[in-house]
């Protein structure tokens, strides 16, 4: 598949795809959230904390794909990097995220 092929298909096929070719996974979680139990692979940026990375985020330069717990605080997250012209993906909850990149 190609640098943009995530660009179609499913809404899942499309994070685990984005993931493949190279995005970069945020969890929004708490930092104490993230202590218990996270995606191995996932940098942590706690919701509260996201418009003050903008930046940083930017400077990956990569799609990015927002976890948490349940994946709401993802939907959220996703709203205001979009808003910031982020190319971003709600992976969901971590659990359910590492599941779909396992089929």
């Amino acid at each position: 598949m190609g640098i943009f092929s995530w660009l179609t298909g499913s809404k899942k096929d499309n994070f685990v795809e984005a993931y493949k070719e190279g995005a970069v996974v945020i969890d929004v979680r708490t930092k104490a959230e993230f202590k218990e139990g996270s995606f191995g692979k996932a940098k942590n940026i706690p919701l509260n904390k996201i418009e003050k990375n903008i930046g940083k985020i930017k400077a990956y330069n990569k799609p990015v794909i927002v976890i948490c717990r349940s994946g709401a605080r993802a939907g959220s997250a996703k709203s205001i990097l979009e808003k910031e012209g982020v190319t971003c993906f709600n992976g969901g909850g971590w659990l359910e995220f590492r599941n779909a990149l396992r089929k």
